[in-house]
């Protein structure tokens, strides 16, 4: 079985946003990216650790990071 990605962004609930979990743990609820860089700080990630854009630490399930609604 393959790795996951540490960081998962689950798919777009309309205007309720993109639960956000790390490692498993629920980090909240972002509605844009600016959300998403502020739960990953306010957890203590450094946001530039984690690439957005690379499959390898996160995974946006239901659309890309350009997606959020």
């Amino acid at each position: 079985m393959g790795k996951h990605p540490p960081l998962c962004i689950c798919p777009p609930a309309g205007s309720e946003g993109r639960p956000v979990l790390l490692g498993g743990a629920a980090l909240g609820v972002a509605y844009s990216s600016v959300d998403l860089q502020r739960l990953l700080r306010q957890a203590g990630i450094d946001d530039e650790l984690i690439g957005l854009d690379d499959e390898m630490l996160s995974d946006f399930e239901g659309g890309g990071p350009d997606v959020w609604d």
